[in-house]
């Protein structure tokens, strides 16, 4: 058991907050109905360009907050510097525990250099691309090392963490500062679909195995026949996982 448990985080995380799920609604009254019938199965939520384009996202933003819930601003700024610095400190006084930021390390440091700004997620490569989609963008490389590079320069930056696939993470624990943050998509408690546009996947307890500090979780609770009931078989996935 010593040597699986090689990666798993000992950060001081509430078990509960592990999870995050994917808010991905048609609209922010949509978001706060699920929010509420997933009730306290749920404490931390992402919100992404869905609810961005149909509008009141800060007010759904401050509503979670007002719920206690923590929350993950994920819009992957890419902009020219100024604007996206401009974007984060938009955010500073929502309370958001987290913002994604998907570009250069000009761009990550923006972001990073905000004063009082938002603790910062520099997006590596996203888990719907696999090594066939990154040669067609014109990648040279394989995924892992491009995920190696780009997190180890947001790390020097100054990022809080990075989103990273659980295919890379057991790398990226092994060569670089385990105090900071992998925030992990791409999770399938179950079986992958044939027509999931994830291709990137692993399971619950693999996720943790492999050094994450928190799992992103969209469609296997949203999708579901009984959506909490999900979310709470997921959550006792992870406690039983973290009191091993």
């Amino acid at each position: 058991m010593a040597g699986r448990t090689k990666f798993l985080s000992d950060k001081p995380i509430v078990a509960t907050e592990r999870l995050i799920f994917a808010l991905d609604m048609p609209s922010a009254d949509a978001a706060k109905r699920c929010v509420e019938d997933l009730d306290d199965s749920v404490q931390f939520y992402k919100i992404g360009l869905e609810l961005f384009m149909a509008g009141y996202y800060r007010d759904l933003i401050e509503w979670l907050k007002r719920r206690d819930k923590k929350v993950l601003v994920d819009l992957k700024f890419f902009d020219i510097p100024r604007t996206v610095a401009s974007a984060v400190k938009q955010l500073r006084d929502c309370g958001v525990d987290f913002a994604t930021v998907h570009g250069n390390d000009a761009i990550l440091e923006a972001a990073v250099n905000i004063e009082n700004g938002v603790p910062i997620l520099a997006v590596t490569v996203l888990t719907s691309l696999d090594q066939r989609d990154m040669e067609a963008l014109g990648f040279k490389t394989d995924i892992a090392s491009l995920v190696l590079s780009r997190a180890r320069r947001a790390l020097t930056i100054g990022c809080h963490g990075v989103i990273a696939s659980g295919l890379e993470s057991e790398a990226l624990r092994h060569e670089l500062d385990g105090k900071y943050l992998i925030v992990m998509p791409g999770i399938r408690p179950g079986a992958n679909r044939p027509d999931d546009d994830q291709k990137r996947t692993v399971d619950v307890e693999e996720a943790f195995l492999r050094g994450a500090d928190y799992i992103v979780v969209g469609r296997p609770i949203r999708d579901a026949e009984a959506p909490r009931r999900a979310a709470e078989a997921i959550q006792n996935r992870i406690a039983a996982l973290f009191r091993a």
